[in-house]
Protein backbone atom coordinates (compact mmCIF):
# COMPACT_ATOMS: atom_id res chain seq x y z
CA UNK A 1 0.00 0.00 0.00
CA UNK A 2 1.39 3.50 -0.84
CA UNK A 3 1.25 5.87 1.96
CA UNK A 4 -0.69 8.83 1.52
CA UNK A 5 2.72 11.20 2.11
CA UNK A 6 4.24 9.50 -0.99
CA UNK A 7 8.25 8.70 -0.65
CA UNK A 8 8.42 10.31 2.68
CA UNK A 9 6.39 7.43 4.45
CA UNK A 10 9.24 4.94 5.02
CA UNK A 11 10.85 7.70 6.60
CA UNK A 12 8.12 9.06 8.64
CA UNK A 13 7.86 4.98 9.62
CA UNK A 14 10.87 4.73 10.73
CA UNK A 15 10.03 7.10 13.60
CA UNK A 16 7.67 5.26 15.03
CA UNK A 17 9.43 3.14 17.21
CA UNK A 18 8.13 1.35 20.35
CA UNK A 19 7.00 3.78 22.70
CA UNK A 20 9.53 5.35 25.48
CA UNK A 21 6.60 4.05 28.16
CA UNK A 22 5.09 1.07 26.44
CA UNK A 23 4.06 -1.57 29.37
CA UNK A 24 4.96 -4.18 25.89
CA UNK A 25 8.75 -3.11 26.89
CA UNK A 26 10.68 -5.06 28.22
CA UNK A 27 11.84 -2.84 30.85
CA UNK A 28 8.75 -3.43 32.60
CA UNK A 29 7.74 -6.26 34.78
CA UNK A 30 4.29 -7.18 35.31
CA UNK A 31 5.05 -6.39 39.06
CA UNK A 32 5.70 -2.82 38.05
CA UNK A 33 2.10 -2.47 36.72
CA UNK A 34 1.52 0.31 39.32
CA UNK A 35 4.62 1.81 38.73
CA UNK A 36 4.59 2.08 35.38
CA UNK A 37 0.81 3.28 35.26
CA UNK A 38 2.08 6.65 37.57
CA UNK A 39 4.64 7.11 34.96
CA UNK A 40 2.75 6.34 31.74
CA UNK A 41 -0.27 8.60 33.19
CA UNK A 42 1.87 11.61 34.00
CA UNK A 43 3.64 11.83 30.76
CA UNK A 44 0.49 11.29 28.64
CA UNK A 45 -1.74 13.88 30.62
CA UNK A 46 1.46 16.47 30.15
CA UNK A 47 1.32 16.56 26.57
CA UNK A 48 -2.79 16.15 26.35
CA UNK A 49 -2.36 19.36 28.05
CA UNK A 50 -6.11 19.75 29.22
CA UNK A 51 -7.28 22.69 30.40
CA UNK A 52 -7.33 23.54 33.98
CA UNK A 53 -10.35 21.18 35.46
CA UNK A 54 -13.22 23.35 36.22
CA UNK A 55 -15.09 23.00 39.53
CA UNK A 56 -18.52 20.91 38.99
CA UNK A 57 -20.93 23.51 37.61
CA UNK A 58 -24.56 23.76 39.35
CA UNK A 59 -26.86 21.70 36.71
CA UNK A 60 -30.56 23.46 36.12
CA UNK A 61 -33.10 21.00 35.06
CA UNK A 62 -35.23 22.77 32.13
CA UNK A 63 -37.77 20.21 31.51
CA UNK A 64 -38.39 16.32 33.05
CA UNK A 65 -40.79 14.14 30.83
CA UNK A 66 -41.82 10.45 30.59
CA UNK A 67 -41.41 8.80 26.68
CA UNK A 68 -41.25 5.47 25.63
CA UNK A 69 -40.92 3.91 28.87
CA UNK A 70 -38.30 6.41 30.12
CA UNK A 71 -37.85 9.20 32.47
CA UNK A 72 -36.66 11.79 30.53
CA UNK A 73 -34.64 15.04 32.15
CA UNK A 74 -33.35 18.24 29.67
CA UNK A 75 -30.31 19.94 31.44
CA UNK A 76 -27.74 22.57 31.14
CA UNK A 77 -24.85 23.91 32.78
CA UNK A 78 -22.56 26.80 32.12
CA UNK A 79 -18.75 26.14 31.67
CA UNK A 80 -16.21 28.89 31.82
CA UNK A 81 -15.83 29.68 28.69
CA UNK A 82 -18.85 29.22 25.95
CA UNK A 83 -22.32 28.79 25.56
CA UNK A 84 -24.16 26.80 28.23
CA UNK A 85 -24.14 22.71 27.74
CA UNK A 86 -27.35 20.92 26.95
CA UNK A 87 -27.66 17.40 27.90
CA UNK A 88 -30.64 14.80 28.73
CA UNK A 89 -30.68 11.62 31.51
CA UNK A 90 -32.17 9.13 30.43
CA UNK A 91 -33.71 5.86 32.79
CA UNK A 92 -36.13 3.19 33.43
CA UNK A 93 -39.69 4.75 34.06
CA UNK A 94 -40.66 3.85 38.04
CA UNK A 95 -36.89 2.37 38.87
CA UNK A 96 -35.56 4.19 42.45
CA UNK A 97 -32.62 3.59 44.07
CA UNK A 98 -28.65 4.20 43.08
CA UNK A 99 -28.60 2.05 39.24
CA UNK A 100 -25.56 1.83 37.59
CA UNK A 101 -24.69 4.61 34.65
CA UNK A 102 -23.18 5.28 31.70
CA UNK A 103 -21.80 8.37 29.85
CA UNK A 104 -22.86 8.02 26.25
CA UNK A 105 -20.47 9.67 24.15
CA UNK A 106 -22.10 11.07 20.93
CA UNK A 107 -20.19 10.81 17.70
CA UNK A 108 -18.72 13.31 15.33
CA UNK A 109 -19.76 12.40 11.98
CA UNK A 110 -19.19 15.31 10.26
CA UNK A 111 -22.25 16.70 11.94
CA UNK A 112 -21.62 19.74 14.43
CA UNK A 113 -24.47 20.89 14.35
CA UNK A 114 -25.83 18.06 16.19
CA UNK A 115 -24.29 16.59 19.19
CA UNK A 116 -26.28 14.53 22.08
CA UNK A 117 -29.33 14.21 20.18
CA UNK A 118 -27.51 11.74 17.43
CA UNK A 119 -27.90 8.85 20.00
CA UNK A 120 -31.15 10.09 21.86
CA UNK A 121 -34.92 9.90 20.57
CA UNK A 122 -37.21 12.17 23.36
CA UNK A 123 -40.41 12.23 21.50
CA UNK A 124 -42.27 11.02 17.80
CA UNK A 125 -41.20 14.37 16.41
CA UNK A 126 -37.13 13.67 15.42
CA UNK A 127 -35.82 15.86 12.94
CA UNK A 128 -35.37 13.91 9.64
CA UNK A 129 -31.87 14.03 9.98
CA UNK A 130 -31.62 12.84 12.85
CA UNK A 131 -33.59 9.75 11.50
CA UNK A 132 -31.51 9.59 8.87
CA UNK A 133 -28.02 9.33 11.05
CA UNK A 134 -29.46 6.95 13.58
CA UNK A 135 -30.55 4.50 10.62
CA UNK A 136 -26.95 4.72 8.77
CA UNK A 137 -24.71 4.60 11.77
CA UNK A 138 -27.02 2.89 14.19
CA UNK A 139 -29.20 1.01 12.84
CA UNK A 140 -32.08 2.83 13.50
CA UNK A 141 -32.14 2.87 16.88
CA UNK A 142 -31.37 5.83 19.45
CA UNK A 143 -28.52 3.55 21.32
CA UNK A 144 -28.34 5.75 24.87
CA UNK A 145 -32.31 5.16 24.77
CA UNK A 146 -31.73 1.11 24.78
CA UNK A 147 -29.59 1.08 27.21
CA UNK A 148 -31.27 3.12 29.57
CA UNK A 149 -34.41 0.81 29.44
CA UNK A 150 -31.88 -2.26 30.59
CA UNK A 151 -31.41 -0.60 33.67
CA UNK A 152 -28.79 2.37 33.76
CA UNK A 153 -29.19 5.88 34.50
CA UNK A 154 -27.40 7.42 31.18
CA UNK A 155 -25.83 11.19 30.66
CA UNK A 156 -25.78 12.17 27.04
CA UNK A 157 -24.29 15.66 26.61
CA UNK A 158 -23.19 18.09 23.56
CA UNK A 159 -19.19 18.20 23.80
CA UNK A 160 -16.69 21.05 22.34
CA UNK A 161 -18.04 22.84 18.86
CA UNK A 162 -21.07 20.13 18.97
CA UNK A 163 -24.34 21.13 19.10
CA UNK A 164 -25.49 23.74 22.29
CA UNK A 165 -21.03 23.79 22.06
CA UNK A 166 -21.07 24.81 18.78
CA UNK A 167 -19.16 27.76 16.62
CA UNK A 168 -21.69 30.15 15.57
CA UNK A 169 -21.46 32.14 12.79
CA UNK A 170 -21.91 35.49 14.53
CA UNK A 171 -19.53 34.26 16.92
CA UNK A 172 -16.48 35.21 14.02
CA UNK A 173 -18.27 37.74 12.36
CA UNK A 174 -16.11 39.00 10.29
CA UNK A 175 -13.52 35.65 9.06
CA UNK A 176 -13.78 36.58 5.46
CA UNK A 177 -10.95 33.85 4.30
CA UNK A 178 -12.12 31.69 1.57
CA UNK A 179 -14.70 28.55 2.31
CA UNK A 180 -14.74 30.16 5.84
CA UNK A 181 -16.63 33.60 4.71
CA UNK A 182 -19.49 33.86 6.85
CA UNK A 183 -21.22 36.44 4.74
CA UNK A 184 -24.72 35.68 3.90
CA UNK A 185 -24.79 32.97 6.64
CA UNK A 186 -27.15 33.56 9.20
CA UNK A 187 -27.71 31.29 12.43
CA UNK A 188 -31.66 32.10 12.04
CA UNK A 189 -33.89 29.38 11.70
CA UNK A 190 -31.62 27.06 12.13
CA UNK A 191 -33.39 23.53 12.28
CA UNK A 192 -33.91 24.03 8.50
CA UNK A 193 -32.33 21.20 6.50
CA UNK A 194 -30.31 23.34 4.62
CA UNK A 195 -28.86 25.45 6.94
CA UNK A 196 -28.04 22.61 9.03
CA UNK A 197 -25.81 20.98 5.84
CA UNK A 198 -24.19 24.32 4.95
CA UNK A 199 -23.41 24.82 8.36
CA UNK A 200 -22.14 21.43 8.96
CA UNK A 201 -19.79 21.98 5.75
CA UNK A 202 -18.34 25.31 7.12
CA UNK A 203 -17.31 23.85 10.66
CA UNK A 204 -15.61 21.59 8.73
CA UNK A 205 -13.39 24.09 7.50
CA UNK A 206 -12.96 25.67 10.97
CA UNK A 207 -12.10 22.59 12.78
CA UNK A 208 -8.49 23.58 10.78
CA UNK A 209 -8.56 26.70 12.23
CA UNK A 210 -9.85 26.11 15.51
CA UNK A 211 -7.14 23.06 16.60
CA UNK A 212 -4.16 25.39 15.15
CA UNK A 213 -5.14 28.07 18.03
CA UNK A 214 -5.57 25.26 20.69
CA UNK A 215 -2.14 24.61 20.09
CA UNK A 216 -0.97 27.67 20.09
CA UNK A 217 -3.15 28.30 23.45
CA UNK A 218 -1.18 25.45 25.17
CA UNK A 219 -3.94 22.53 24.90
CA UNK A 220 -4.94 20.06 22.36
CA UNK A 221 -8.85 19.16 21.02
CA UNK A 222 -8.24 15.52 23.22
CA UNK A 223 -7.71 17.62 26.00
CA UNK A 224 -10.80 20.03 25.83
CA UNK A 225 -12.42 16.83 25.59
CA UNK A 226 -11.41 15.27 28.56
CA UNK A 227 -11.56 17.87 30.35
CA UNK A 228 -15.01 18.43 29.48
CA UNK A 229 -16.36 14.71 29.15
CA UNK A 230 -14.70 14.75 32.80
CA UNK A 231 -17.00 17.70 34.21
CA UNK A 232 -20.36 15.68 32.96
CA UNK A 233 -18.91 12.45 34.39
CA UNK A 234 -18.22 13.85 37.73
CA UNK A 235 -22.03 15.52 37.50
CA UNK A 236 -22.91 12.01 36.62
CA UNK A 237 -21.17 10.44 39.65
CA UNK A 238 -22.91 12.89 41.80
CA UNK A 239 -26.77 12.16 41.34
CA UNK A 240 -28.62 10.58 44.00
CA UNK A 241 -29.71 7.45 41.60
CA UNK A 242 -26.43 6.67 40.14
CA UNK A 243 -23.92 4.04 41.86
CA UNK A 244 -20.32 6.48 41.38
CA UNK A 245 -18.54 2.73 41.69
CA UNK A 246 -20.21 1.41 38.53
CA UNK A 247 -19.91 4.01 36.15
CA UNK A 248 -19.28 3.08 31.86
CA UNK A 249 -19.12 5.03 29.58
CA UNK A 250 -18.92 4.18 25.33
CA UNK A 251 -19.28 5.24 21.94
CA UNK A 252 -19.31 5.32 18.06
CA UNK A 253 -16.44 6.68 15.95
CA UNK A 254 -15.41 10.46 17.98
CA UNK A 255 -17.60 8.94 20.75
CA UNK A 256 -14.95 5.82 20.64
CA UNK A 257 -12.31 8.59 20.38
CA UNK A 258 -13.69 10.39 23.44
CA UNK A 259 -13.80 6.71 25.42
CA UNK A 260 -9.97 6.44 24.70
CA UNK A 261 -9.02 9.39 26.25
CA UNK A 262 -11.61 9.53 29.22
CA UNK A 263 -11.37 5.60 30.43
CA UNK A 264 -7.64 5.82 29.67
CA UNK A 265 -7.35 8.62 31.77
CA UNK A 266 -10.19 8.46 34.32
CA UNK A 267 -10.77 5.50 36.90
CA UNK A 268 -13.80 6.26 37.25
CA UNK A 269 -14.79 4.64 34.45
CA UNK A 270 -15.32 1.06 35.48
CA UNK A 271 -15.76 -0.45 32.13
CA UNK A 272 -15.68 0.74 28.76
CA UNK A 273 -16.76 0.48 25.17
CA UNK A 274 -15.00 1.88 22.34
CA UNK A 275 -16.90 1.20 18.73
CA UNK A 276 -15.27 1.88 15.66
CA UNK A 277 -12.15 3.77 16.86
CA UNK A 278 -9.16 1.85 17.37
CA UNK A 279 -5.71 1.65 14.75
CA UNK A 280 -2.10 2.50 15.27
CA UNK A 281 -0.47 5.44 14.96
CA UNK A 282 1.35 3.75 12.17
CA UNK A 283 -1.60 3.32 10.14
CA UNK A 284 -2.59 7.18 10.92
CA UNK A 285 1.30 7.93 9.76
CA UNK A 286 0.94 6.32 6.52
CA UNK A 287 -2.26 5.39 5.11
CA UNK A 288 -5.04 7.25 6.88
CA UNK A 289 -4.62 10.33 8.97
CA UNK A 290 -7.03 12.21 6.61
CA UNK A 291 -10.25 10.42 7.07
CA UNK A 292 -9.80 11.43 10.80
CA UNK A 293 -10.17 14.99 12.13
CA UNK A 294 -7.63 17.27 14.07
CA UNK A 295 -9.94 15.88 17.52
CA UNK A 296 -7.42 13.08 17.21
CA UNK A 297 -3.93 14.10 17.44
CA UNK A 298 -2.10 14.87 20.38
CA UNK A 299 1.91 16.07 18.83
CA UNK A 300 4.19 14.14 20.16
CA UNK A 301 2.13 11.51 22.16
CA UNK A 302 3.21 8.21 19.95
CA UNK A 303 6.77 8.70 21.14
CA UNK A 304 5.54 7.44 24.58
CA UNK A 305 2.66 5.18 23.34
CA UNK A 306 1.18 3.48 20.47
CA UNK A 307 -2.60 4.77 20.03
CA UNK A 308 -3.91 1.60 21.83
CA UNK A 309 -2.20 1.72 24.79
CA UNK A 310 -3.99 5.11 25.56
CA UNK A 311 -6.76 3.13 26.27
CA UNK A 312 -4.63 0.25 27.90
CA UNK A 313 -3.60 2.66 30.92
CA UNK A 314 -6.90 1.78 32.56
CA UNK A 315 -5.46 -1.74 32.78
CA UNK A 316 -6.94 -4.06 34.82
CA UNK A 317 -10.29 -2.13 34.73
CA UNK A 318 -12.78 -4.05 32.03
CA UNK A 319 -12.41 -2.85 28.47
CA UNK A 320 -13.64 -3.92 25.02
CA UNK A 321 -12.98 -2.59 21.22
CA UNK A 322 -15.51 -3.45 18.86
CA UNK A 323 -14.04 -2.73 15.36
CA UNK A 324 -15.91 -3.43 11.60
CA UNK A 325 -14.15 -5.08 9.15
CA UNK A 326 -14.79 -3.07 5.99
CA UNK A 327 -14.02 0.27 8.23
CA UNK A 328 -13.17 2.91 5.49
CA UNK A 329 -11.80 4.98 8.40
CA UNK A 330 -8.64 2.20 9.10
CA UNK A 331 -7.07 -0.11 7.25
CA UNK A 332 -7.48 -3.98 8.76
CA UNK A 333 -3.93 -4.91 9.40
CA UNK A 334 -3.40 -2.02 11.69
CA UNK A 335 -6.79 -2.88 13.93
CA UNK A 336 -5.83 -5.99 14.11
CA UNK A 337 -2.14 -4.51 15.35
CA UNK A 338 -3.98 -2.35 17.66
CA UNK A 339 -6.36 -5.61 18.86
CA UNK A 340 -3.06 -7.75 19.59
CA UNK A 341 -0.80 -4.50 21.08
CA UNK A 342 -4.25 -4.38 23.93
CA UNK A 343 -4.55 -8.14 24.19
CA UNK A 344 -1.18 -8.05 25.50
CA UNK A 345 -0.94 -4.64 27.53
CA UNK A 346 -3.79 -6.56 29.23
CA UNK A 347 -2.30 -10.29 29.72
CA UNK A 348 1.13 -9.16 30.81
CA UNK A 349 -0.82 -7.11 33.68
CA UNK A 350 -2.85 -10.63 34.55
CA UNK A 351 -6.04 -9.46 33.19
CA UNK A 352 -6.45 -11.03 29.56
CA UNK A 353 -10.23 -11.96 30.84
CA UNK A 354 -11.26 -8.21 31.21
CA UNK A 355 -10.32 -7.20 27.88
CA UNK A 356 -12.57 -8.10 24.54
CA UNK A 357 -11.38 -7.43 21.03
CA UNK A 358 -14.56 -7.86 18.61
CA UNK A 359 -14.75 -7.64 14.61
CA UNK A 360 -17.75 -7.18 12.88
CA UNK A 361 -18.26 -7.76 8.96
CA UNK A 362 -19.44 -4.19 7.31
CA UNK A 363 -18.46 -0.82 7.34
CA UNK A 364 -18.25 2.09 10.19
CA UNK A 365 -21.27 1.31 12.44
CA UNK A 366 -22.65 0.71 15.71
CA UNK A 367 -25.52 -2.00 14.76
CA UNK A 368 -28.09 -3.52 16.44
CA UNK A 369 -25.54 -6.91 16.93
CA UNK A 370 -22.44 -4.60 18.25
CA UNK A 371 -25.00 -2.93 20.43
CA UNK A 372 -26.24 -5.93 22.03
CA UNK A 373 -22.47 -7.76 22.58
CA UNK A 374 -21.76 -4.13 24.19
CA UNK A 375 -24.64 -4.26 26.72
CA UNK A 376 -23.55 -7.30 28.09
CA UNK A 377 -20.84 -6.25 28.49
CA UNK A 378 -21.73 -3.45 30.76
CA UNK A 379 -24.35 -5.59 32.13
CA UNK A 380 -21.25 -8.19 32.86
CA UNK A 381 -19.26 -5.58 34.36
CA UNK A 382 -21.57 -3.39 36.42
CA UNK A 383 -24.11 -5.72 37.05
CA UNK A 384 -22.48 -8.83 37.64
CA UNK A 385 -24.57 -10.41 34.86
Amino acid sequence: MKSIIGSYGPWAASLQRQGALSFRNDRWKPEQLARWKKEALTKTRELVAAPPQPATPSVRVDRTFEYDGLQIEELTWQLPYGRPTKAVVLKPKGVTGRLPAILALHDHGGKKYFGYRKIVKTGDDQHPLLTEHQLEDYEGRAWANEIARKGYVVLVHDTFTFGSRRVLYQDVEGLNYGVLNTKDKTDADPEKTEHIEAYNQWAAEHEHVLSKSLFCAGTTWPGVFLSEDQVALSILCARSDVDPQRVGCGGLSGGGLRTVYLAGLDSRIKCCVCVGFMTTWDDLTLHKSFTHTWMTYTPLLSRYLDFPELLGLRVPLPTMVQNNNQDELYTLPEMQTADKILAGVFKKAGAADRYSGRFYDGAHKFDKTMQTDAFDWFDRWLKGK
